[in-house]
């Protein structure tokens, strides 16, 4: 049996006496958050970038004087990865463990179970890492996902320059290879589709396991192809995989973009410091002006000791939109309590470190990525051209 984790952080008190009793427990009772992350497993490298995210949220906000006047505890699972270990973990941490709120897990593949079990508690489930279409095609109202895009849209900045260049300039043939995830395919099937209807000939469209190691042969098949961009709907350790193998391969594309990879911070000396002009979308970046990601650099990095990236920002965005529903309507237990807290939501925009987010009535937020690229060894914006840091390389540079 799984053993509950429950990690009361920021220990200071809220202060003051004789405050108003507010939420499903007295205002000395911290709330609590039910949270199952796959701490092991396929999904772990990322998972442990979200739970850095609440982590430092929590931080933050229990320095601050806590939620409504009360400290912030997390309760955290490990779910393996495992899509039916999410399930019981969330079963759990409602009926047994009673937790006030919920956080989301990382990826599609949890998300949609575990917001099931969500819906059928009429619980508020704002999640971190879920941006397949299957995620909103569920008919849940309570679900709303902490990111500017969904991941059809998450190229649609490179999919519009790309498009928008002369003819004869533009790549003329496309290679695609994804992890078997709604997510991975998702974000590369978006550029894909959309480069597909303006000309761009597809000439490999390939799907791997999650947990394919040995890329080789789908790299000899790209460069038997040879075309001039290639797409890696990727993870983490897949995208590194394939990138050394059409390294060792010799293959030059004029153009390369992988979803979630590179803004890992481990990314560059895992491919042997050959990143430069290497894209992929984003929903985070440390330049990024938003009024609360300078605090919330400086909380993560006394944290943790290291700069955030995405992942990181997804949770404590996660943490930000909860936040702003519960202090708005003034309540956070299990009940009727959550109804208005899906409702407020709806309804209103909260203002994040990922920019201000709105949502659909399905919980897909309105918003689009931006476009990162390696310049040099330096990850920099460069689409939309109004939050740019450098201009978009292209041809890409020999790696």
């Amino acid at each position: 049996m799984t053993a509950v984790a429950a990690l009361a952080l920021g220990a200071c008190s809220s202060g003051g006496g004789g405050g108003t009793e507010t939420g499903g427990g007295g205002e000395d009772d911290p709330i609590r958050i039910g949270v199952s992350l796959p701490l092991t497993g396929d999904f772990a490298e990322p998972g442990k970038g979200v739970e850095r995210g609440y982590e430092a949220w929590a931080e933050q906000v229990n320095s601050n004087g806590g939620l409504l006047g009360r400290q912030v505890e997390l309760v955290i699972l490990d779910d393996a990865s495992d899509a039916g270990r999410v399930v019981s973990d969330y079963e759990a941490l409602i009926a047994q463990e009673e937790v006030d709120l919920l956080f989301g897990p990382f990826s599609t593949r949890l998300v949609v179970p575990a917001s099931r079990v969500a819906s059928e508690y009429g619980m508020l489930f704002v999640e971190p890492a879920a941006a397949a279409a299957e995620v909103f095609e569920n008919g849940f109202e309570n679900i709303f996902y902490a990111a500017p895009a969904i991941a059809p849209d998450h190229y649609n900045h490179l999919a519009e320059y790309i498009l928008a260049l002369p003819e004869d300039q533009r790549p003329q043939t496309m290679a695609v290879a994804a992890m078997d995830d709604p997510f991975a395919q998702g974000t590369a099937y978006g550029l894909r589709d959309k480069l597909a209807e303006g000309g761009v000939d597809v000439v490999v469209d390939e799907v791997y396991p999650p947990n394919a190691t040995d890329m080789s042969a789908i790299a000899a098949q790209i460069v038997d192809a040879d075309p001039d961009l290639v797409v890696g709907g990727t993870q983490y350790q897949d995208a590194v995989n394939l990138i050394l193998a059409l390294q060792q391969l010799n293959y030059q594309p004029r153009m390369a973009a992988f979803s979630t990879a590179p803004t890992n911070p481990e990314f560059l000396e895992a491919i042997g410091g050959a990143v430069d002009g290497i894209l992929s979308p984003t929903g985070y970046s440390l330049a990024a002006e938003w009024p609360s990601n300078a605090e919330f650099i400086e909380v993560h990095n006394e944290l943790h000791g290291i700069d955030p990236g995405e992942d990181e920002a997804n949770g404590y965005t996660t943490g930000q939109v909860v936040q702003a529903a519960v202090e708005a309507v003034g309540c956070a237990e299990q009940g009727e309590c959550q109804q208005e807290l899906i409702d407020w939501l709806h309804e209103n925009t909260v203002e994040t470190v990922v920019g201000p987010l709105a949502w659909d009535e399905a919980g897909r937020p309105n918003g689009a990525h931006m476009i990162l690229q390696y310049v040099g060894e330096e990850i920099q914006i460069v689409l939309p051209g109004d939050t740019a840091q450098a201009e978009l390389v292209y041809p890409k540079p020999e790696w």
